[in-house]
């Protein structure tokens, strides 16, 4: 028995104004696209589906490859109760109204299945209302957040639910999607369309893994172009007014996306202030997720200037931080602060060198005892087995160092770490050195 939801209007209240993407929404996993490693048939999540057992889950994915959509599906084959919520727009006392309907109605012998898109959008604390009724099984609570839910949802929630990570749109999804929207009689299959070649894959292109961006901009490419006779006609000139041509190059999986970055990476690392704002706002101006570009400056903060200013770290972290709260367009200028702030940072390579060559080390001697001294015996057994008995406490020596070994026998002596004189780093070079000669002067000959 089909329920009556917001997913799939009867056939009388369906909007001829209604937006491309809403028309053009799959009603059964027949019409799906995309998200094969779930959906395919024998898939677990497809199986589910079609035997109207769901559980409690997290759908967690970028935005449009068809969260809100699979839950329409779900919707539409379930027997049991639906209700569909926003985290953007419903408060905790409605959400409480329908738990305590939810818990009514199994009473009855009635299943609920709550759809809360955004769930993100809620915080930890109110998640918490969800637990109780999720746990008795009065509500199966499916879930939508574009956030990665390790950090976002309430983890006790999160481990009464299946995470199923939706993936973005191929390109040949994306094409399929386009051209049944072209043929479809509830997208454009009552008119001709005659487009310049490769409009499509244009399209594709440019929507980067989205599927309602896609829909959205083939939408308006037809919507501008000339009607006459039942017929669209399109031009090249015509796509360009809707489609900016950087951005269409700007492939997030090709070529320029990955040029780019490398080029904004090495104008930091170069010193070169102006190169580096240059390629941030080609990125931002192409469309670029900022969050993956503050990433990126974390990750430059450490490889490149380290411990010649270890400020650079802090700046890059409390950018992420502030391009995660507020978001595009407020977030450009974060972005470019902390871009200015590394690219005029002194510059060390030195502990991400140290630590690659003690990583090729410990490839290779993975195997190698560990010295006693640096056991810690937490049985009598160790006891026995001599761990920890020649450990020395450095903060009861005068010098608040020892002469204990911390390396396997075979690597004793090695050094990976081998500081610069910029800035900060230069003062750290002086401790170590000093910590060589104090090792120099006072370790015992080895056996």
């Amino acid at each position: 028995m089909k329920q009556s939801t917001l997913f799939a209007p009867e056939p009388e209240e369906t909007d001829a104004f209604e937006p491309l993407a809403s028309r053009m929404r799959p009603k059964d996993l027949d019409e799906y696209v995309g998200q094969r490693h779930l959906l395919a048939q024998g898939k677990l999540l497809r199986n589910l589906i079609e035997s109207d057992n769901v559980p409690s889950m997290i759908l967690w994915g970028p935005p449009g490859v068809g969260k809100t959509t699979l839950a329409g599906i779900i919707a539409e084959r379930t027997d049991s109760r639906f209700v569909k919520l926003s985290a953007m727009t419903s408060g905790i006392k409605e959400v409480r109204e329908v738990m305590e309907r939810a818990e009514s109605a199994r009473r009855n012998g009635k299943k609920t299945i709550l759809f809360l898109d955004e769930i993100h959008r809620f915080n930890k604390a109110q998640q918490d209302v969800f637990l109780p009724f999720v746990e008795k099984g009065s509500v199966i609570l499916i879930g939508a957040t574009t956030e990665n839910p390790s950090f976002e949802v309430n983890p006790a929630l999160l481990s009464r639910c299946r995470v199923f990570v939706l993936r973005p749109l191929e390109q040949e999804d994306l094409e399929s999607l386009l051209q049944r929207a072209i043929t479809d009689p509830a997208g454009y299959g009552d008119y001709r369309v005659e487009m310049p070649e490769g409009m499509v894959s244009m399209i594709a292109d440019f929507s980067k893994g989205d599927g309602r961006t896609a829909l959205n901009t083939l939408e308006t490419i037809l919507m501008n172009g000339e009607i006459s006779d039942g017929t669209i006609t399109v031009t090249m000139e015509g796509i360009k007014d809707c489609i900016s041509r950087k951005s269409m190059m700007y492939d997030k999986g090709g070529e320029e996306h990955n040029q780019v970055i490398s080029a904004f990476h090495e104008s930091i690392r170069n010193s070169d202030v102006d190169a580096a704002l240059f390629w941030l706002a080609r990125m931002l101006d192409a469309g670029e997720d900022p969050v993956w570009i503050a990433r990126r400056i974390t990750h430059a903060a450490a490889e490149d200037i380290g411990l010649a200013d270890t400020n650079a770290l802090n700046v890059a972290i409390n950018c992420f931080h502030a391009v995660r709260l507020i978001g595009m367009p407020e977030c450009e200028v974060h972005l470019a602060e902390a871009t200015a702030y590394l690219c005029l940072a002194p510059k060390s390579n030195s502990v991400f060198l140290a630590y690659e060559e003690a990583r090729r080390d410990a490839a290779v001697h993975d195997t190698d005892p560990i010295p006693l001294a640096v056991r810690a015996a937490y049985t009598r057994l160790q006891e026995d087995l001599g761990y920890g008995a020649d450990y020395q406490y450095p903060h009861n020596a005068p010098d608040k160092i020892t002469d204990m070994q911390c390396m396997p026998d075979s690597l004793v002596g090695k050094r990976y770490y081998h500081p610069t004189d910029q800035g900060q780093e230069a003062a750290m070079r002086s401790r170590y050195e000093w910590i060589l000669e104090w090792h120099r002067v006072h370790d015992r000959p080895k056996d």
